[in-house]
């Protein structure tokens, strides 16, 4: 599909052009939460591995993987409201 024949059907139907723009914001930003998620879980299993059975906590992780976590975190719950925003637009056409 050539690329005028894709921008003449996202003019002829911008309402689900921009509800797709929409989804695809949801969608990265859930799957960047979940990964995070993911991520914290198998950092606290490998300290719980390392301190040999003993309670382990997300305060004893290291400073840069804590902001790291943040960092996604922030940015999954921004794309998030993002694909809100986009979404609330769309109706508003």
């Amino acid at each position: 599909m050539s690329l005028q024949a894709l921008f003449s059907l996202a003019l002829s139907h911008p309402a689900q052009s921009i509800n797709a723009l929409a989804l695809f914001f949801a969608v990265a930003g859930s799957w960047l939460l979940i990964a995070t998620r993911i991520r914290q879980r198998r950092a606290i299993a490998g300290l719980v591995v390392e301190s040999e059975g003993a309670e382990a906590e997300l305060s004893t992780l290291d400073t840069s993987t804590q902001q790291l976590n943040r960092f996604f975190t922030r940015f999954g719950y921004a794309c998030l409201a993002i694909g809100l925003m986009v979404s609330w637009f769309s109706t508003q056409f």
